[in-house]
């Protein structure tokens, strides 16, 4: 079940967004399976609609939905566990960098300098 929380320091969008995807991943929203409409999906959060349309474009960008037109917005079918798990992975990073307010550049810098310097231990230093 979907529920934005008015209070919380996420935007509804980034809420809705990362909720979808967690059922996305969490299987409870086959490839496939039809969304509500941006207005319908609105009316029952008690959302604007354009926060609706923008959670959707987001999850439309990084390919966990895809839009066909009048026909509405499904859950696109995925690639295999590994692809599944890096997509998870990298959402997870992109908004701890949004949280960070770090731009994408220094991001994807320091993501490359990480893929360079090989496996890791879950250590901090």
């Amino acid at each position: 079940m979907i529920v934005v929380d008015h209070r919380s320091p996420l935007p509804p969008f980034e809420q809705l967004r990362a909720q979808l995807l967690d059922a996305v991943a969490e299987g409870e929203l086959a490839p496939g399976a039809r969304l509500p409409t941006v207005r319908r999906f609105a009316e029952e959060l008690g959302i604007a609609a354009g926060t609706v349309a923008r959670a959707y474009r987001e999850l439309e960008a990084s390919g966990v939905v895809e839009t066909r037109g009048r026909n509405g917005t499904f859950i696109s079918p995925h690639g295999d566990a590994a692809h599944r798990e890096a997509q998870r992975a990298a959402t997870v990073f992109a908004d701890q960098i949004r949280t960070l307010r770090l731009d994408s550049e220094e991001a994807i810098a320091l993501v490359a300098a990480a893929l360079r310097n090989g496996p890791t231990t879950n250590a901090v230093n």
